[in-house]
């Protein structure tokens, strides 16, 4: 299965609309579009996940990596618009409590 990708960045805030699939396949097209806007400091990235149907472990690897490299820069990272079953995961795995999840999907008409 394929991973959309579509960035959006206004000044130091970065919009990430996602869709697809996050595996040990398309996590590293994943890392290498998203970590060089970590690298910016202040930076602020909101992942909109509404549309990926499934992730594995390997894609909640890219994230943990994505939120230290923000962390290091005082940025940080918002994950927005999550199935039920990916907010479980990430309930699951204790990664909601390090990583900012909404409910809603911030930015998406913006």
């Amino acid at each position: 299965m394929n991973l959309a990708i579509d960035i959006n960045e206004k000044m130091n805030q970065i919009h990430v609309q996602l869709s697809g699939e996050i595996d040990a396949y398309t996590a590293p097209k994943l890392k290498e579009e998203l970590y060089p806007f970590a690298e910016k400091e202040n930076a602020c990235i909101i992942i909109c996940l509404k549309d990926v149907g499934y992730m594995d472990s390997t894609g909640l690897g890219v994230f943990v990596g994505l939120l230290k490299s923000v962390r290091k820069r005082n940025g940080q990272l918002t994950l927005t618009g999550l199935s039920n079953r990916l907010e479980r995961l990430f309930t699951i795995t204790g990664l909601s409590d390090i990583i900012n999840i909404t409910t809603n999907a911030v930015g998406e008409n913006e």
